[in-house]
């Protein structure tokens, strides 16, 4: 699915009070669009959570998504950048 349209769809259900993160891949379209919580990662498109067959870094990416959700930030949008550390 395009990222725009995952934006627009996550913005939506957000109004429907379900929290969503996007794990974004072009940081320009999060920032146009505006999706309520994006993780933009660094990795080429066919690829959303890096390397084939690196658990760690797929786990890492997952939990630092995850603790969007939990932060306490407003005014939303929110837009992160992955950070392997």
């Amino acid at each position: 699915m395009c990222n725009q349209t995952v934006s627009l769809v996550a913005a939506e259900i957000e109004r429907q009070g379900i929290p969503t993160v996007v794990l974004q891949f072009l940081k320009e379209v999060a920032l146009k669009v505006g999706p309520p919580r994006a993780l933009w990662l660094p990795f080429a498109h066919g690829f959303p959570l890096g390397k084939p067959e690196d658990p760690a870094l797929q786990k890492s990416i997952m939990l630092q998504a995850l603790a969007m959700v939990d932060e306490e930030v407003s005014p939303l949008p929110r837009l992160a950048s992955f950070s392997s550390h």
